[in-house]
């Protein structure tokens, strides 16, 4: 990550596509397919943004917010 590019946020490799742009579009039910002729990306530098939200989601410990009443339990 550099502070100049994507304002620090993880990008694609080579580009300044953000990781977060490439999986809320997926997200939003768009296919690999979309995301490659958006952002003008291959179909590999897609591939490698979810495997690095991937691997970010799995080591980072989860940090819900307080307050939150969506999730209660009762």
């Amino acid at each position: 990550m550099t502070p100049n590019i994507c304002n620090g946020k993880p990008c694609v490799a080579g580009t300044t596509v953000d990781v977060a742009t490439v999986v809320g579009i997926l997200g939003i039910g768009k296919s690999f397919t979309d995301v490659q002729e958006a952002l003008n990306l291959t179909y590999e530098q897609v591939l490698a943004a979810l495997k690095y939200a991937s691997y970010v989601t799995d080591h980072l410990p989860l940090r819900m917010p307080s307050g939150n009443s969506s999730h209660r339990t009762e």
